[in-house]
């Protein structure tokens, strides 16, 4: 489900609900379509809002662009 909400990290404006809680209306784990920060709705307000959100860790859509790209997680060993 796709919803209308600024991310705290990039002020997107579009996000999308990941999961739901078990029980109903508990929690929802959302996710930013540009730049995939992800978060559950429980956590603290400086997780949750922009306007709380730390400076330090913004980012703009050039941050974005510019990112070096995050390796994959290689394969478990074999024991």
């Amino acid at each position: 489900m796709t919803t209308h909400a600024a991310c705290p990290r990039c002020a997107f404006d579009t996000v999308r609900t990941l999961a739901a809680s078990p029980v109903a209306g508990v929690w929802l784990v959302r996710q930013c379509e540009r730049c995939l920060y992800t978060w559950r709705t429980t956590e603290p307000v400086r997780r949750t809002t922009r306007e709380a959100y730390p400076e330090e860790f913004r980012m703009a859509p050039a941050d974005i662009e510019n990112a070096i790209e995050v390796p994959t997680v290689p394969p478990l060993r074999q024991p």
